[in-house]
């Protein structure tokens, strides 16, 4: 079944099995190898990515059902050589350790920063739920949360 994508600003036109998942399309398809695999049942949130500007777990989604949206990937939020404000953040604050949670941890605060809810510390920790790091005791995440939507207040 041929799928068309907007992929990062570019677009992509392929022929995909009908039951292969987005994860795996990102990965092995088109090379953006930082949305990772993690638990494969979407309960750590690694392939966390963005479809029309909403944090969405790849690894349940058929790339298929994304015909004709737009993903963004970890590496889509850099632009023209500088950092997104939440790569700059975690970065700043500490909010990485080993690194296999950062890419969807940070899409999903990127969702949760634009949405608006990322109103305190309590709304930062309800938000990334469905986000699970095993390094940093999620403190530095939080604050780095909080420091990007304090900037768009």
């Amino acid at each position: 079944m041929e799928v068309t994508l907007r992929v990062n600003g570019k677009d992509e036109r392929h022929e995909v099995e009908p039951r292969q998942l987005l994860v795996y399309f990102l990965r092995d398809r088109l090379g953006l190898t930082g949305t990772h695999v993690g638990c494969e049942t979407s309960l750590c949130g690694a392939c966390t990515v963005l479809v029309d500007g909403k944090a969405l777990k790849s690894c349940t989604r058929l790339t298929v059902q994304c015909d004709g949206q737009e993903i963004t990937t970890i590496e889509g939020l850099e632009q023209d050589g500088e950092l997104h404000p939440m790569q700059t953040a975690f970065r700043a604050k500490h909010a990485l350790q080993c690194g296999f949670c950062t890419p969807g941890m940070i899409l999903s605060a990127v969702d949760l920063v634009a949405r608006g809810d990322a109103r305190d510390e309590a709304s930062v920790r309800h938000g990334l739920e469905g986000n699970l790091c095993r390094c940093t005791g999620y403190q530095h995440i939080v604050d780095a949360v909080l420091a990007v939507a304090g900037e768009g207040r």
